[in-house]
This record gives structure tokens, sequence and C-alpha cells, in this order.
């Protein structure tokens, strides 16, 4: 059976021109906008907009579609509104971008204290930015700054990307080797170590490697786990190496849980920035969100 919100926003598709136009007329994120209209094309069986740039372009079979259900439509938002009170208003949805890891250590014990929608979204620092220009997210936490000139962002924190090992890994044997030997021999001593490593995410340790060795590492870790806390969680068995953030394990190395390895000769920081567009509908809200990443951080 058809959804009556996908006729609706098709109309407002129509109407506006464009999916960012459509969410912020029905008070949803875009994500959802394109689920109502691709479920409405997967039920009608044809397409109903081509898609130049970012503007929504009518097909025939659209149109057609438009003329038969705005009408109806208007008819039964009016109806709506009579029986509608009056004091009553519609709840905006908020869509934020940033890494799972650190949705964890922060906005995820405030989620149910939120008194607007929320939808997360983990991904790619590069393709949070570009939907956030695309008008898809509404606000990312990012340590990477884009170039668009609709996205402004506000520095909010840093991060310090350190080596963690467990707490049976000889600190004092690695400590010694790179006063003693040096840098090279260090770095022999690192690669013969057990490392943790995330899918598809091996940046902060290419950086620290770089950073400090002047090349790539030229070995592969040896445990691929989901995401940062994952590797965490393994390193409390007291084994093992892996390149993180220090604001994920802070409160692990002041129990003694995990061992603070080595800083690098070089410290590696990155600066944490909210990224969100100049013009939006949701600044109350957005701040309200900046308010509890500060709140968070500054107790880190």
């Amino acid at each position: 059976m058809v959804n009556l919100e996908w006729y609706r926003t098709f109309k407002a598709i129509y109407k506006t021109g464009t999916l960012t136009g459509a969410a912020d007329s029905l008070f949803i994120s875009q994500p959802g906008v394109s689920l109502h209209l691709s479920s409405l094309e997967a039920y009608v069986g044809y397409k109903l907009f081509d898609r130049t740039g970012r503007k929504m372009i009518p097909t025939e079979r659209g149109k057609v579609l438009f003329n038969a259900v705005a009408e109806p439509l208007s008819k039964l938002e009016d109806v709506e509104k009579n029986f509608q009170k009056s004091t009553e208003k519609l709840t905006p949805t908020i869509s934020v971008g940033m890494c799972f890891e650190t949705f964890q250590t922060t906005l995820e014990q405030y989620v149910s204290t939120l008194p607007f929608n929320l939808i997360i979204s983990f991904g790619e620092y590069p393709e949070m930015l570009d939907q956030l220009d695309k008008g898809i997210l509404d606000l990312i936490i990012t340590p990477k700054k884009g170039v668009s000139p609709n996205i402004e962002h506000e520095a909010f924190s840093s991060e310090q990307i350190i080596l963690v090992g467990g707490k049976e890994v000889d600190t004092e044997s690695f400590l010694k080797t790179l006063k003693i030997k040096g840098i090279e021999h260090a770095e022999e001593w690192l690669k013969q170590e057990k490392w943790y490593g995330t899918t598809g995410d091996m940046e902060h340790l290419f950086q620290f490697w770089i950073m400090n060795f002047g090349h790539k590492p030229n070995f592969r870790p040896n445990y691929i786990v989901p995401n940062l806390n994952s590797i965490i969680r393994c390193l409390k068995g007291g084994t093992g190496l892996a390149v993180i953030p220090n604001f994920l394990c802070k409160n692990e190395i002041e129990s003694g849980e995990v061992k603070l390895i080595w800083e690098g000769e070089k410290k590696l920081e990155n600066t944490l920035y909210f990224g969100c567009r100049k013009k939006t509908n949701y600044q109350s809200e957005i701040d309200h969100i900046k308010g509890l990443f500060r709140k968070v951080m500054n107790k880190m």
C-alpha cells in the first residue's frame, strides 16, 4: 500500500524544485525526502524526476501524477489544519555527520534528552563535507576543513594522535631502543609487535608513521576490527599496539588498562571543527548540539 507521506513529499519536491527545499518545507531530513521519492517511484513503476545538478525536473509522467494528486492533497492538508491544535508545532529533524567513535564518546549519552529529532550519519570526511554542502547533512564534526563557500567551520577542540598498547607491552624496552639505537631501530622494534587497525581507515597510522619515520608503514595490522573503540577494548587484553586519538582512550590510560607507549618525536595534533552551512533553518538545534560537544570535550 502506498504511503500518503510519499505523495506529500513528491508534491513538495515538485513545488520547490530541490530535495533540500522539500526537506525544509516538510521539516524532515533530505535523506528522508530521497527515501520517500525512491519508494514512490518504485511503487508507481516509473521515474518522476530527472536530476540535473541540484534541480529536480519533473518527467512527463511526474507532471501527470502531480496534476492527479495536487488538489486532493491540498484538500486533505486543509482538513488537517482545521483539526490540528493551533499551538502544535512540527518537530524539526537534524542530520549530523561524524565518525562512529566520536558519536559513542560524546553525543550518544545525550540523544534521549534532545528536544528535536536526530539522524546520525557515519562516513568518510570528504563524503560528509560533500553531503553538508548539498544539504543532506546539517552539521558535521570533522578534523578537515572544506573549501565550499557555503560552509563555515568553527574550531572547538583538538585531538592528539598517540601510540598506545596493552599493559603487557614492554614500554621500557621500546624507549631504551629509541634512546640508544635511534629512530630506525625503534621502527623495527615496533614492527615486531602485533598491531590493530580498523576496516578501511588507516589515516591515523599513516600520518603518525610519516611524521616520525618519514614514510608510510610497510606492514599491515594483524587484526582488523570494526572501529577504534573496538581496538581499545581489545588492547585491554594486555598486548598489541595501535595509533588512535588520545581523547578516545584517556580513561583507559588513567586506569592503567591501556598504556601510552609514545607520543612521537613530533606530536601529531588535529583541530576538530564544527561544519555547517552558512544559511540554515536549524540554528538553535545546531547550537544545542554544539553546546553538548563543548560540555563533553571540556571534561576530557
